[in-house]
């Protein structure tokens, strides 16, 4: 595959993931963005099926043993309303690895269960500086920050008219920003990006009429920030998974947000070394930009899919992001490498 020959899929793969960050997801509310995935596949002709966890099951073709699995998720990090407190505002728990650190100030959405979304923003208790002069001093945590919400309550009861109760969800604005140089600016690149990367392939493949060399499917899981996301439905007769996720950029890694990151071992462990030394050689083949790290403080789908049980080799890759779990950050080309380096590995 020639260095532009890949453009136009980027191109796709791009304006895919645009679309599908601007649809909320966090764990345990994925049921819109499974839908959008679904159908997206769908268009591209291939055959879906929701799981009973509402995760979307793609097969991409091919026959015979040794099947190949492609795991990616689309839930995300979020909250959950915890306590209505007196004065109206609300105490949140988080959902997955949301940090307050880097959620103040950020405009959410409240989704009830039964009226509808109510807009707020995430804020230290008692946020004026102007009026808090502790505001410098005060650790943000679940407990010190809040949801403002933007009605007209001033105290608990007025809350709970609105609808709100203990249990609703709260999205946190995602902020996408895709800049002319290429880089990809948004909260839950992690996932998102590698399910558009996988779109991208689905584009691939339908394009160019090609026949995967065996059975290949795909798995966009919906637990995964919260650990069992690809435990199950593993299609029968897959002998390899990989986990098309975020590579990790920080002090201490090779990998840039324009490489495809071959991870070889994270905090659970190792992952399969013939996999990995055969994703380094396909790399190299095909003239992927790569590199191999170590990630040392991750968990991915396709683990849960072994603690699970099932007898599988399995890889973890993706593309380079920075500030992970915070306000991400990629680039086109490591989308493109990491596209790249599937093709080359899966078909």
């Amino acid at each position: 595959m020639e260095k532009n020959g890949l453009k136009k899929y980027t191109d796709f793969l791009v304006k895919e993931t645009e679309t599908l960050l601007n649809i909320d997801s966090p764990t345990g509310y994925t049921e819109n963005a499974a839908a959008w995935v679904k159908n997206e596949f769908e268009k591209l002709g291939f055959e879906t099926k929701l799981t009973n966890k509402g995760g979307v099951l793609v097969s991409f073709g091919g026959d015979g043993e040794n099947g190949l699995l492609l795991e990616a998720h689309l839930d995300t990090l979020g909250g959950m309303v915890a306590e209505i407190k007196g004065n109206g505002r609300l105490r949140l728990t988080n959902l997955g690895g949301m940090n307050p650190n880097n959620a103040e100030t950020e405009n959410v959405r409240v989704v009830t269960k039964f009226s509808g979304v109510y807009e707020g923003t995430f804020q230290l208790c008692n946020a004026s500086i102007h009026v808090n002069g502790e505001y410098n001093n005060i650790k943000r945590d679940w407990d010190t920050c809040e949801v403002v919400l933007d009605e007209d309550a001033k105290n608990k009861e007025d809350t709970e008219k609105l609808g709100v109760a203990v249990g609703d969800i709260v999205c946190f604005e995602p902020n996408v920003r895709i800049t002319k140089s290429g880089y990809i600016k948004s909260r839950f690149l992690d996932d998102k990006l590698s399910v558009g990367i996988l779109l991208g392939l689905a584009k691939y493949i339908r394009d160019e009429s090609i026949v995967p060399k065996r059975a290949l499917y795909a798995h966009i899981t919906v637990y995964e920030e919260v650990g069992h996301g690809g435990s199950g439905s593993v299609p029968a007769g897959c002998t390899e998974a990989i986990s098309v996720d975020m590579g990790c950029v920080g002090e201490g890694l090779q990998c840039t947000e324009k490489q495809v990151s071959i991870c070889a071992k994270d905090s659970h462990g190792p992952y399969s070394y013939s996999m990995v030394k055969r994703l380094i050689e396909a790399a190299k083949a095909c003239g992927a930009d790569y590199a191999v790290d170590i990630y040392p403080h991750y968990g991915s789908d396709v683990e849960a899919t072994l603690r699970a049980g099932n007898d599988l080799q399995h890889g973890l890759i993706g593309a380079g992001v920075y500030a992970s779990h915070g306000y991400e950050r990629s680039h086109r080309d490591g989308a493109e490498n990491t596209l790249r380096l599937l093709i080359a590995f899966a078909l």
